[in-house]
């Protein structure tokens, strides 16, 4: 019989997340911070979509772009195209193999393909069927973004994993399906660990590693650990599976990885500097780093701005607060851990932003013009503030005006979901063209304030009233709130905050 998996787990479905890194307009700000051009991207393709969130929120929040995309499990293919249909953005979603897909003879030429979580769980098989579709299907100066477990992060838990999926295979009982077999493997490896064996010793950061996969969502865990096929590779060798379809790297996806000083010490940063192959720069600091995991854009035809050009264009570039200003703060993580950001320069910054409504950095550097801050210093605080989920890159007004029905639509049906379930966090901005996080509460918050209750108090009781329904109740602090009026009271203090900080936010990003 023929596996239809190709040795992927598909008995539990993928987890509802968002990834913004497939949206084309956040890897405009990437590759401009790494001083390549980029075209404005028209068609777009991902391949592997789990249950279809980045896809559809980006299919509804940029209708301008016509998406393409497949995942073989046909639950999660099922459950896109509902949200497809609910949003009716310009979206094509399928449950093909990536043979049946890539070899479609009505697949239109790509300026953008993204791959999320796909790469390292696929056979040699696969990733040639998806290298070819690349070299035949991506457009010169298309992006490709593409992310992958990678080395030497991930070399000490390589055996771990070997030892979990083969006790699973081995030892789990079948009749508990693959999340009971999940728990039994991690149970076995804890009894393992606590014998002290020569590998614990030698590598003591896999006691920590375990301990935080036995507190995660196992859902999650299936589709990280326990396919067939899983393999790290480092960059050097994802160059070269690329190379036939004439990619070359161009930056990292996540923004943070652009800014040396929150992630390389001086030294570090001067020994980097002596190597002139971008590659084996890359390479060299995955080991500064101890990378686990790459998010990479690859370029075909990459274009270097000149000087120039790439202020002119980094000038043009909106952004928006998401975020409330008052008393924000901010910390920032890299490698070297968490740093706070000069003061005197991230707070005329924010105040700039503050007003939520999508700002130009020309408009905001003639705003600090009298703050002693240089374009300098505030192309680096936008990156950041990026990567922090502070600002986002925002889309031209008339491009927000077009996105708004869809989004609305997308909003909507999600929002509506929310009273049974907290699958999605996430809703779409005609504003950012993208994912903001709202989590289940406020999602619900939307819904009756939309019905037409203006009071936090009356969102928090009409809330209560679908939970109680249900027979559910909040989580406080790890424990269950079990009276109605325990209950009501925390939705209440929910939803004053809500309605102080974020709702605001909300409706400036076009979700409210």
């Amino acid at each position: 019989m023929n596996d239809w998996t190709s040795g992927y787990v598909a008995d539990v479905g993928y987890t509802y997340g968002y990834y913004g890194e497939l949206n084309p307009l956040r890897e405009k700000l990437a590759l401009l911070a790494a001083g390549f051009d980029i075209a404005p991207c028209r068609t777009a393709c991902e391949l592997g979509f789990g249950q279809g969130v980045s896809v559809n929120v980006h299919a509804a929040s940029q209708p301008e772009t016509t998406y393409w995309a497949t995942d073989f499990n046909s639950a999660q293919a099922g459950f896109a195209q509902l949200v497809a249909g609910a949003s009716g953005a310009n979206v094509s979603l399928f449950d093909q193999s990536f043979e049946e897909f890539c070899s479609r003879s009505d697949l239109p030429g790509f300026d953008s393909i993204g791959l999320h979580g796909i790469w390292s769980w696929i056979s040699d098989e696969n990733r040639a069927i998806i290298v070819d579709f690349i070299r035949r299907k991506l457009n010169v100066g298309g992006v490709l973004y593409i992310s992958y477990n990678t080395l030497p992060g991930w070399a000490p838990m390589v055996p771990m994993r070997h030892l979990l999926t083969e006790h699973a295979a081995i030892m789990g009982a079948p009749g508990h399906g693959i999340v009971g077999r999940i728990d039994q493997a991690i149970e076995f490896a804890e009894k393992l660990m606590a014998l002290n064996p020569q590998y614990a010793r030698l590598n003591p950061v896999i006691a920590e590693r375990l301990k935080a996969i036995k507190d995660q969502n196992r859902h999650y865990l299936a589709h990280e650990y326990f396919n067939r096929d899983w393999r790290p590779m480092p960059v050097a060798e994802m160059a070269n599976w690329l190379e036939p379809a004439k990619l070359s790297f161009a930056c990292s996806a996540h923004y943070m990885d652009h800014i040396d000083a929150i992630n390389l010490t001086n030294e570090q940063q001067a020994f980097m500097r002596e190597i002139p192959d971008t590659l084996f720069r890359e390479t060299v600091r995955d080991f500064m780093v101890n990378q686990q995991f790459r998010r990479d854009y690859w370029v075909r035809g990459a274009r270097k701005l000149t000087p120039l050009e790439l202020l002119d264009t980094l000038r043009r570039q909106r952004f928006v607060l998401a975020s409330p200003r008052k008393d924000m703060p901010l910390k920032v993580k890299g490698a070297l851990g968490e740093v706070e950001p000069t003061a005197a320069i991230y707070n005329p910054i924010l105040d700039a932003f503050s007003d939520h409504q999508p700002k130009s950095l020309a408009q905001v550097e003639q705003t600090l013009r009298d703050a002693n801050i240089n374009f300098a210093q505030l192309r680096e605080a936008t990156v950041i503030l990026c990567g922090s989920g502070i600002l986002h890159p925002a889309q031209e007004d008339k491009q927000i005006s077009k996105a708004r029905p869809f989004t609305d639509r997308l909003n909507a049906f999600l929002i509506d979901k929310s009273r049974s379930s907290n699958d999605v966090a996430y809703l779409a901005s005609p504003v950012t063209g993208g994912g903001i996080i709202v989590p289940r509460f406020s999602q619900m918050f939307l819904k009756v304030r939309a019905q037409g209750r203006k009071l936090p108090a009356e969102w928090a009781a009409a809330t209560w009233q679908i939970l109680a329904a249900q027979g559910q109740r909040i989580l406080k602090d790890g424990k269950t709130l079990e009276t109605p009026q325990e209950n009501l009271d925390e939705l209440t203090a929910q939803a004053n905050q809500f309605s102080e900080t974020q709702l605001p936010c909300l409706k400036a990003l076009g979700i409210a």
